[in-house]
């Protein structure tokens, strides 16, 4: 009965320290690979960007998923014009356009100017 209790306790610690695993936003910022990018297009699940970084893949298309792994770090709503980074896992998956699909945070470094989008 005691190897019961004892397996069953070992479970739940390990099962906790499992949930704890979410990375906060001043970590992400301070040692995740970023991109800079315009957003171009806005869909449902992703958007694509037109890379600014220095180097490469400069002035590349790049489609961002939007299943951001921490939640707090999805402005919105994400608007086409916005100057957005996107901080990632470091892999840009070699397709037209690149693709990256494991996203840790999107912030927004400068809004488009709402007044000209909204009078198209």
């Amino acid at each position: 009965m005691k190897k019961c209790v004892a397996l069953v306790l070992s479970l739940i610690c390990v099962l906790g320290l499992v949930g704890c695993n979410k990375k906060s936003m001043n970590y992400i910022i301070s040692n995740e690979p970023n991109i800079t990018g315009v957003v171009e297009e806005v869909g449902e699940n992703s958007i694509l960007i037109y890379i600014q970084n220095d180097g490469y893949p400069y002035g590349a298309d790049c489609s961002v998923s939007l299943d951001v792994e921490n939640k707090d770090g999805l402005y919105s709503p994400i608007t086409v014009g916005d100057e957005v980074v996107v901080y990632y896992n470091g892999s840009i998956a070699e397709s037209d356009p690149l693709q990256i699909s494991t996203v840790y945070a999107i912030t927004l470094k400068t809004p488009a100017d709402r007044n000209v989008n909204d009078q198209s």
